[in-house]
């Protein structure tokens, strides 16, 4: 996890036109180094709007993991580009991707990561305080709409994996991002916390008008997405 820091501000970009998308994956590819070099992605291209979520499904060493890496800035396309809310990855250096990384994106993943010597809220609280926010009634507003106010000093510990899970989906939205990766986010639950944990993902990503990548090999989960797409070595395309 990114530590606070209080660098220069991410720079800002142009306000979108309506139709304009949120997220544009153009023309992608990535390999990794090696004799002979191993292509992973090659020609991924994608485009996501306000309030759209979408599963993507991949067998194994497909490059799903390496895609949403590419998304969030953690690594750089070999070719193509990558444009979120109107600014684009290649041309940031390493500490701007820090910043558009803290501000704008949310992380929800299979294992929880909560910190387990901060109490729930706590936990929900720690993006704002990444971008130097302190919100006490944003942190409400999110343990409500996750049905965990009630326990919201208890430790990590004493909740469910099915609360855990709520509680990591409340501290990826809590800071208002503009897009949420969300990387097998079920793949620790039963069904049932399961399917509460999809709903509340997706009603909360619609409220905020967040767009929204649920990678999964479930076809459930996916089936909770306003569309479904495949990545093979070909790129993307529709399920």
């Amino acid at each position: 996890m990114d530590s606070p820091s209080r660098s220069e501000p991410l720079e800002q970009a142009a306000p979108l036109e309506p139709a304009q998308a949120l997220l544009s994956v153009e023309n992608v590819a990535k390999r990794f180094a090696g004799s002979p070099p191993r292509d992973v992605l090659s020609e991924v291209s994608l485009e996501l709007t306000p309030g759209e979520y979408v599963a993507i499904m991949g067998e194994s060493g497909a490059g799903k993991s390496t895609l949403l890496n590419l998304i969030a800035g953690l690594d750089t396309p070999d070719e193509g580009r990558i444009v979120l809310d109107g600014v684009c990855l290649n041309d940031m250096n390493d500490a701007a991707r820090t910043r558009l990384r803290r501000a704008r994106l949310g992380f929800v993943f299979q294992a929880f990561h909560l910190l387990p010597h901060l109490t729930v809220a706590q936990n929900v609280a720690l993006p704002l305080a990444l971008n130097a926010q302190h919100s006490s009634a944003r942190v409400e507003e999110m343990l409500r709409a996750v049905g965990l106010w009630s326990r919201r000093d208890s430790p990590p510990r004493e909740l469910s994996g099915g609360e855990m899970q709520r509680v990591a989906v409340a501290r990826a939205l809590v800071h208002r991002p503009r897009l949420v990766l969300a990387d097998e986010p079920t793949g620790n639950l039963d069904a049932d916390a399961a399917a509460e944990v999809l709903a509340l993902l997706r009603d909360q990503l619609k409220r905020d008008q967040a767009a929204g990548i649920l990678v999964t090999h479930s076809i459930v989960a996916a089936g909770t997405a306003d569309r479904i797409l495949q990545l093979t070595r070909g790129g993307l395309s529709a399920r």
